[in-house]
């Protein structure tokens, strides 16, 4: 069949809807890492029948299909990039929340925020909170394992997997887990396809595990007079058996781009200073004053700069310093890197302290910020596009960033998945014979190779390619 007689034959039988105008199709040929390739038809599922019908008729002609939630992620994992057609399952996001036995039933295309809305209004509290969890969606969070500012406490996305529904790339229907308590009949399946990047099926529907939602919470903002510094103190909190629900780091370069940001300083009178930002949490204020005053006893043993508060208002103030990172790093070049690594804690200061070497040997603006409570730091090496010297330099840093992570014990991405931006340092880190299993599951249950090719295993590098001038409400996150 040719390709228009099977787009045909999909129009005939999809109860949702087939967008093939060139607008239509230009704004779902990129996600967050921006570079675009164009689909042939934009497929938007009004239920998840029209995910099975999608999926057999591609099967069956060998059309590449690329879901898509919100296009959130930021390593081209939700790109089109074999073309075919683009299967958007925003439109299944239905919410239902079980109070008895604490789960969630969800569509892939519900967002997380208000995933946590619902639960909230039980009192339960859905935890992943990646900063975009405005806009993404419960499907690609788990696609892609997302983490957040939350994983120090609480885990990642798949800590929260109870269970998915959904269909393999011939269209077949399938259920990979049950809505029960306990679980231990036949293989693990639900996991291999959490954190495959939509490479082994799509999710229509998943089960989350909801906790009991926390009544208190404290912010504290630390500022420190150099970036170990930072990490030291952060180590030894989480040494001495603190619990933060978030323990954040963001370098002095960070944080001078967000006072320019913001237009004030955090701490006047500190020039440039390096911040841990962190928030504790709880059943009981009691219990949550006693904690607090313990981290304010540990902070003032080696800074005077400190601002806290138990307030929701104040806390909001606090944390605007790490919300202003990412966009203000265009402050200081027109293109950045964004590399979400992950070490072992202790090796934290280790990778700091290579990057102020990269920095200073490269000659590029290099900023830090992220998780320090779990090793999942972010690494934006900026520079400016049109001026090829810098990008040789970018691409060169990139290259030495990624080894001395594996080197570290560490990982090339922590939580935003590979896609494109990352596979050429996929094979540097996993062994070979880990590689052929992975290519072997792929090959056993899609055969033709139809869902999210060229992605993960085939080396792809993005410096290489222009990026789109489009804006999307995540990208100052």
């Amino acid at each position: 069949m040719e390709f228009a007689q099977a787009l045909e034959q999909l129009r005939q039988s999809l109860s949702g809807l087939i967008h093939t105008d060139v607008d239509a199709l230009r704004n779902v040929s990129c996600d967050g890492l921006k570079i675009s390739f164009m689909p042939d038809a934009h497929i938007v599922a009004a239920d998840a029948a029209d995910v099975g019908k999608t999926l057999r008729i591609a099967h069956e002609n060998h059309i590449p299909v690329v879901v898509r939630g919100a296009g959130s992620t930021l390593t081209g994992s939700a790109t089109p990039f074999r073309g075919g057609w683009v299967l958007d399952v925003s439109r299944l996001n239905s919410i239902r929340i079980d109070a008895v036995q604490k789960m969630a039933f969800v569509g892939a295309g519900a967002v997380l925020r208000d995933i946590d809305a619902a639960a909230a209004s039980h009192g339960l509290f859905y935890p992943p909170d990646p900063s975009s969890h405005r806009w993404c969606t419960a499907g690609g969070t788990i696609a892609c394992n997302a983490g957040g500012l939350r994983c120090v406490k609480y885990g990642v996305t798949r800590d929260y997997v109870i269970a998915l529904k959904g269909y393999l790339p011939n269209g077949e229907y399938v259920e990979l887990g049950r809505a029960v308590r306990k679980f231990a009949t036949g293989f693990n399946l639900r996991d291999l396809w959490i954190g495959s990047e939509g490479m082994l099926g799509v999710i229509t529907e998943a089960v989350l595990r909801l906790i009991p939602r926390p009544k208190v919470r404290w912010t504290l903002l630390c500022g420190f007079s150099s970036d170990g510094e930072a990490l030291r103190f952060a180590l030894d909190l989480l040494s001495s058996g603190m619990n933060p629900s978030i323990l954040e780091f963001i370098d002095s370069l960070s944080v001078k781009g967000a006072e320019r940001a913001t237009g004030h300083q955090f701490f006047p009178g500190q020039s440039d200073p390096a911040v841990i930002l962190l928030e504790l949490d709880g059943q009981d204020m009691d219990a949550l004053e006693r904690e607090s005053n313990a981290v304010i006893q540990k902070a003032q043993s080696v800074t005077s700069n400190l601002r806290h508060s138990f307030l929701e208002v104040e806390g909001e103030r606090l944390w605007e310093v790490r919300r202003k990172c990412s966009g203000a790093m265009f402050q200081l070049a027109d293109t950045k890197l964004n590399e979400d690594v992950v070490v072992p804690l202790q090796e934290m200061p280790a990778l700091i302290a290579f990057i102020h070497g990269l920095r200073a040997n490269s000659g590029l603006p290099i900023a830090v910020f992220g998780h320090a409570g779990d090793g999942n730091l972010h690494v934006n090496i900026m520079y400016d596009k049109d001026k090829p010297e810098k990008v040789k330099r970018a691409r060169e840093a990139l290259d030495a960033l990624m080894h001395k992570v594996i080197a570290l014990g560490g990982a090339i991405s922590g939580e935003h998945g590979i896609g494109l931006a990352k596979s050429a340092y996929f094979s540097d880190q996993i062994p070979p014979a880990q590689v052929a299993w992975m290519k072997g599951i792929k090959d056993l249950v899609d055969p033709h190779g139809i869902l999210n090719p060229g992605k993960i295993f085939e080396p792809f590098h993005p410096w290489e390619h222009s990026k789109m001038d489009i804006s999307f409400p995540w990208d100052h996150r």
